[in-house]
């Protein structure tokens, strides 16, 4: 996990760290964007990072695929709030849908730590989060369920 200089990690009531993360999606597309994880290179995660004070956990999902992936573009919706009990450090994140409309040649973990981006096929990524992250593949699998129900 990278931790930021003078980051101030937000905990809620419950004592879970709070943070957000964003599913990263092309219109009229199948694919998800996942970056590479700052703390294991060869694997591949969905972007997100811990909720700074006074941050909406919106705001704070749209910074983080900015920092992470290098993208921008629109949040479509709230998938929902997602909790990890398998750690030592319990998290709960909330989750978002973006609709990428830029991706940007370099950016700040790119630079920083050589982290890397690339589009998957859902089924792909969700078979690739099934074994080493199982809450970043319960938010995808979520996403899958409500994109048989309903279009973006």
């Amino acid at each position: 996990m990278k931790d930021k200089p003078n980051s101030t990690r937000i905990y809620d009531e419950d004592g879970f760290r709070r943070r957000a993360a964003c599913i990263c999606v092309r219109k009229d597309s199948d694919e998800v964007l996942l970056v590479t994880s700052s703390s294991r290179p060869e694997q591949w995660i969905v972007p997100g990072g811990g909720i700074e004070p006074e941050e909406e956990p919106s705001a704070t999902a749209v910074r983080e695929v900015v920092e992470e992936a290098g993208v921008m573009g629109r949040l479509h919706r709230m998938l929902g709030t997602f909790e990890d009990r398998t750690h030592i450090r319990r998290h709960r994140t909330d989750v978002f849908v973006m609709i990428v409309t830029e991706e940007l040649p370099e950016w700040e973990d790119s630079l920083g730590i050589g982290r890397k981006r690339k589009w998957f096929k859902l089924e792909d990524a969700l078979n690739m989060l099934r074994l080493h992250k199982p809450t970043q593949h319960t938010y995808l699998e979520s996403f899958a369920l409500n994109q048989q129900k309903a279009s973006i």
